[in-house]
């Protein structure tokens, strides 16, 4: 008899959950929190992951939907970027309709996964207190990798507040202060907007140079732009999505910020409406990289000083897996050897799903993911038998050649990834479920 245990109930793991009761299959699924929906679920508690109370989507409705329930078929009239409540709003309904709640455990913590000799999955969970260990024959993984800050170092000491951005949820705690935030991500930029607004003084901090997509481009949104380009080759298709945000913006240098010394795609694309304009309508203030802290005074590889009251780094996260053994796997700095971001080479019956970073959404292939791994796990779905090869492609031949570092490590392109999936599936996959 195969059981399969599933971590985690947010986007990824609710559509892995779905898939695997589809083909029939005995499935559990554990999450710390209090409903699904993940980070999208927004508390101000700081010990709960989660957006800011201001966040919508960067990726626009259209390529940010499961097929199997697409935003139309949860509400008409949505805008092209969801707000963080309607996107909660529609993983939930996701959950009703397809009659997830019974196979979840909330407020339960996955302590400990362990392969014994038999090959079988030892979970130990903790649930208000109490201590649990099961017996399944097929792990899940769909814990996320928003969840674990990442925070930067720097030489000397800041003896004002310093913080990461997985604490921050709203600019109110910031009202009158100083603010240094680090970083040219989407979480910076928008920390950086939303302190602006109510902060005596912002200023961002970029040690290097980034490229600010809007999020519309003639009059559409700019991911539904670039999907039009998506039959093209790679290099070309992005070098015509360079040219056009050029067009749009101009240099980085008409607003005082560094020029990207990298492609478009070198790094995580920022995603931004009002970073440009703050900076132009002098609300928030480039600065270039750091060089050392003294107290309250940050010093800039510029030979500029400058007091802050509060620093925020937005640095990104660290791949975290603390249920495993680090000894067992851990993808927390190197490379990560996933066929289809989601398949180990050796253990046979341990499923990764949603730990990619695409430049788009993650749901629509988190889903597919998910109907790949329920077909295996029912014997629908052969594994092929050049894994090690496969998994060691993964990193030798990625979609994109990104700058070397933590947070690249897992990074695909939208379109390829969900086409290279869709090879695995037969024609009539969408819309299977039991509803």
């Amino acid at each position: 008899m195969k059981k399969v245990c599933v971590i985690g109930a947010g986007p990824s793991g609710i559509t892995a959950l779905k898939n695997l009761r589809d083909e029939g299959l005995d499935v559990v699924c554990y999450d710390f929190n209090t409903n699904v929906g993940g980070n999208w679920i927004y508390n101000e508690k700081l010990s709960h992951s989660s957006v800011f109370e201001t966040t919508h989507i960067i990726s626009s409705k259209t390529l940010s939907q499961y097929e199997d329930f697409t935003f139309d078929d949860f509400e008409a009239g949505l805008p092209d970027y969801p707000s963080h409540d309607q996107l909660r709003r529609y993983f939930q309904a996701y959950a009703a309709k397809f009659n997830l709640y019974p196979h979840i455990q909330f407020n339960t913590l996955v302590e400990s996964c362990v392969l014994d000799e038999s090959n079988q999955w030892i979970v130990q969970t903790s649930h208000e207190g109490v201590s649990k260990t099961e017996e399944f024959t097929h792990l899940v993984v769909c814990n996320g990798h928003h969840w674990k800050p990442r925070m930067p170092h720097y030489p000397g000491n800041f003896t004002g507040k310093l913080m990461h951005s997985h604490e921050f949820k709203n600019a109110t705690p910031f009202k009158d202060q100083r603010i240094l935030v680090i970083g040219g991500g989407n979480s910076a930029c928008d920390v950086a907007v939303e302190t602006s607004r109510v902060s005596a003084k912002t200023t961002i901090s970029w040690r290097r140079g980034y490229r600010i997509v809007p999020k519309f481009l003639f009059g559409k949104p700019s991911d539904v732009v670039a999907s039009r380009m998506a039959f093209l080759p790679t290099k070309l298709k992005f070098f015509f999505s360079e040219l056009t945000v050029k067009i749009f913006s101009g240099s980085n240098k008409n607003y005082g910020l560094p020029e990207p010394e990298h492609a478009i795609t070198g790094t995580h694309p920022t995603i931004n409406e009002e970073l440009l304009y703050k900076v132009r309508h002098g609300k928030v203030f480039p600065k270039g990289d750091i060089e050392r802290f003294d107290g309250e005074q940050v010093h800039f590889k510029d030979g500029s000083v400058e007091a802050f009251d509060t620093i925020i780094a937005c640095t990104g996260y660290i791949l975290a897996h603390p249920f495993f053994r680090q000894d067992f796997l851990n993808y927390s700095e190197g490379d990560v050897p996933l066929y289809l971001k989601m398949l180990h080479e050796k253990y046979e019956n341990l499923f990764f799903v949603g730990m990619f970073q695409p430049l788009g959404c993650i749901w629509p292939a988190a889903e597919l993911q998910s109907k790949i791994a329920a077909r295996a796990i029912a014997g629908t779905w052969k594994r092929p038998e050049n894994m090690a090869e496969l998994c060691q492609r993964e990193v030798t031949h990625p979609h994109l050649n990104q700058i070397k570092t933590p947070r690249h490590t897992i990074t695909v392109d939208f379109h390829l990834f969900t086409k290279q999936l869709k090879k695995h599936l037969p024609q009539n996959y969408v819309r299977k479920s039991l509803a």
